[in-house]
């Protein structure tokens, strides 16, 4: 066994992204995580705790990337962040699955809670954005939340398939023009 290792939790944070991508998160093993990493049964434990700990962190991990993704100043419209949060789910598609599960990961941990807030202040500051009265309008970024979650679940799930996701990702969420809404 290798007992050094570069930065084992990233490894391990990619090997379980990987894993559950290939297997799904059922049979995600930390024990085949250390023996592919070439460490010892005992080193995931050392960084995560448990499995739902590696959960934790990687939805943590996940949340981030999608505050990052949705609050891009290349965004000019409610559309392109809804293709954006799309195109997040397709690029990461195994954080994408554990961040929207709340069983499989530990409540209260800190790093989640923080990087939950990131994220849904990066959507309801989109959402608001878009509006030209700028009103804090719950129910909106819930809609705009709503749809283009929906769709990402149902392309990655194989419930729809196209040819091209984020392009008809574009057409589901020009139904989020607010302008032609209101």
């Amino acid at each position: 066994m290798t007992y050094h290792h570069g930065d084992l939790r990233r490894t391990l944070l990619d090997a379980a992204a990987a894993s559950i991508a290939q297997s799904g998160v059922a049979k995600l093993s930390l024990r085949a995580l250390a023996k592919d990493a070439n460490v010892s049964n005992a080193a995931p434990t050392y960084h995560f705790g448990d499995k739902a700990g590696l959960l934790t962190a990687l939805a943590a991990e996940g949340f981030e990337l999608l505050a990052e993704a949705v609050s891009s100043p290349r965004h000019q419209s409610l559309v392109d962040m809804g293709v954006s949060y799309v195109d997040f789910a397709l690029t990461h598609p195994s954080h994408f699955l554990v961040m929207f599960q709340p069983s499989l990961l530990r409540d209260g941990d800190d790093d989640l809670n923080l990087a939950q807030q990131h994220a849904r202040a990066a959507l309801e500051a989109g959402v608001r954005d878009a509006r030209d009265h700028g009103s804090d309008d719950e129910s909106s970024s819930r809609a705009a939340w709503s749809i283009v979650h929906g769709f990402a679940t149902l392309v990655l799930s194989g419930a729809i398939t196209v040819a091209d996701p984020l392009a008809e990702a574009r057409r589901v969420a020009a139904h989020l023009d607010i302008d032609q809404l209101e």
